[in-house]
């Protein structure tokens, strides 16, 4: 079935809830392992259904943000999601009490009981208030961002078509680009810091409520984080400024060369890879999709009968629409056995890495669809993001059709910019585990934090307050994460060192790195991040090794590769 012919209906919620407490009873009351596994299933059946909608109503609200029917759903499932959180607890504790849980275990792996008693320390009904208030004030920060009216030239444009611009060649309408939305977001800034500073307070408030010491261990809890702890975390970050924060000095160094600039370089000048322009696609939205089509159809029998049924399904919304919410991401429809891409097409090298990057975790759900528990479809977040990353590596022989004569600007700088990438990530990270460890801190306090951890992990960007927000510490503001999904953000860097591995193999043998990556994501959600690289043979990025090896080969390469004749 086509997205545009899914029907959506909402739930009858105290039906649903009323479904959920009757499965739970009757999994309390089952007398042997076959009665117990037939009401896992239905239980499993009902979730898809319940899931389906809920993603419906959320696509299609990404989409038109002004559509007051998907906005009125969205205010339903906000308050219906936290209210439900209540009765699928129950359901878990019947799981994790079942005399059956070894049979369980036996079938269906631990991994789903290991999930379920970290989910029980995350909710509580006490906390359902907070929970559906922060909905709310996410879904206000995603509204004010898509609403954006910015004018420049004489125009008016969204924050997504703005972004090409901010990396036009000409440095006076470059510079002009990050300046107007810079000013954008100043003039919306005292919403901006109100809404992040009531989210704090509420979830240091869910995490006190829940007997922690504020949010950090919750959030942790919320992410699902099973095999790592707060401790890996940071060191993994000192891994990253002793090993990465040089490599990535000596990239913006010779870029600085490149433009003719000096170092350290303005926001706006650090944009512009080279001084004739950053690679850009070649071709429509269409061709775009075409050539991804091409590339998957190459790649393996596997991939290109998914990206046929994703183009075929229209399980793909690309185009930068008014109204729309910026940024993109990937989500699944289960009773339909399908993901679905939701992304904003601006004519930058973002447009490809969304036909690479997003269709990467598409790649993995379509493969594992059939997963049960449903849980098992996706791995954790951190797991879900190599798939991605790695992908848009993969598709390096194919460069030359979406860029055309940019090809080589896009291999190098596509490097570039994953390396560059992970002390930025690092930063968010580390950010936010000062804001929760500090809640009171005023937004001017969290503004000061930021510009600080600028010196840290981005010491190639000048802070000289030309450009506002940017320069003046404030450009937290702008990724959605931080508001809307805290703690996320490190998940992206842990990938991004697996993602470098795999690019250091596809360097020695494409074939056995492929053989690799498909060993890894065919094992979908069913073990830990950890476990998923030890099964495929990887390193894991916890390990100092891992990301001192990555530098070194990555570091050589971008010395050795040819910018002949790109100015």
């Amino acid at each position: 079935m086509k997205f545009s012919e899914m029907p959506y209906a909402r739930p009858d919620a105290e039906a649903v809830k009323s479904q959920l407490a009757a499965l739970t009873e009757k999994l309390k009351a089952a007398a042997s392992y076959a009665e117990a596994r037939a009401v896992f299933l239905e239980k499993e059946e009902s979730q898809k259904h319940v899931m389906t909608a809920m993603t419906l109503a959320s696509i299609r609200h990404s989409i038109d943000t002004r559509d007051e029917f998907y906005d009125g759903e969205m205010k339903f499932w906000n308050a219906f999601g936290p209210e439900l959180q209540e009765y699928s607890q129950a359901w878990t504790m019947a799981m994790l009490d079942s005399p059956f849980r070894g049979e369980f275990a036996a079938e269906y792996g631990d991994l789903m009981f290991v999930n379920a008693e970290i989910e029980l320390k995350s909710f509580s009904p006490e906390i359902i208030p907070e929970l559906q208030k922060e909905n709310d004030l996410t879904q206000e920060y995603e509204k004010i961002l898509a609403s954006a009216e910015i004018p420049f030239e004489g125009k008016i444009y969204t924050l997504s078509q703005l972004t090409p611009i901010k990396t036009d060649s000409d440095d006076a309408r470059r510079l002009a680009a990050w300046k107007a939305e810079g000013q954008w977001y100043k003039d919306n800034q005292p919403r901006l810091d109100a809404i992040y500073d009531e989210l704090v307070h509420l979830r240091d408030q869910m995490g006190k409520k829940l007997g922690y010491e504020g949010y950090t261990t919750l959030g942790y809890y919320r992410m699902g984080r099973n095999c790592y702890t707060k401790e890996d975390v940071e060191k993994f970050r000192a891994a990253v400024q002793k090993y990465l924060v040089p490599v990535a000095e000596d990239i913006y160094r010779e870029q600085a060369k490149r433009l003719g600039k000096s170092y350290p370089l303005s926001f706006a000048d650090a944009a512009l890879k080279f001084r004739s322009g950053n690679p850009r696609p070649v071709g429509t939205p269409d061709d775009i999709l075409a050539q991804g089509r091409k590339f998957y159809d190459e790649l393996s029998p596997e991939t290109s009968r998914f990206f046929r049924s994703m183009l075929e399904g229209e399980m793909l919304d690309v185009l930068s629409t008014e109204g729309k919410q910026s940024g993109g991401y990937c989500t699944g429809l289960p009773d339909y056995k399908m993901p679905f891409i939701f992304a904003n097409f601006n004519g930058t090298q973002g447009d490809v890495e969304v036909v690479t990057h997003e269709a990467g975790h598409a790649f993995e759900a379509w493969l594992n669809m059939d997963r049960i528990p449903m849980d098992y479809v996706w791995p954790s977040m951190e797991a879900c993001e190599v798939h991605s990353m790695s992908m848009e590596f993969f598709a390096w022989p194919w460069a030359g059709g979406f860029f055309g004569p940019d090809e080589r600007k896009f291999l190098y700088s596509h490097l570039a910019d994953s390396v560059t990438f992970i002390p930025y990530g690092t930063m968010v990270d580390h950010f936010q585990h000062i804001v929760y460890e500090q809640p009171d801190l005023t937004p001017a306090q969290r503004h000061a934090e930021w510009k600080r951890l600028l010196g840290i992990y981005m010491p190639w960007m000048k802070l000289d307050g030309e450009i506002p927000f940017y320069s003046e510490g404030e450009g937290w503001q702008r990724q959605h994460h931080i508001y809307s999904s805290p703690f996320y953000y490190i998940d992206y860097c842990l990938a991004q060192t697996v993602a470098l591995e795999f690019w250091a193999m596809i360097q020695k043998d494409r074939s056995d790195a492929w053989n690799h990556y498909m060993a890894y994501t065919r094992q979908g959600g069913s073990h830990t991040f950890t476990d998923l690289l030890k099964n495929a043979d990887l390193e894991t990025p916890f390990d100092e090794s891992c990301l001192r090896g990555v530098c070194q080969v990555a570091r050589q390469w971008l010395a050795d590769f040819d910018l002949t004749g790109i100015a």
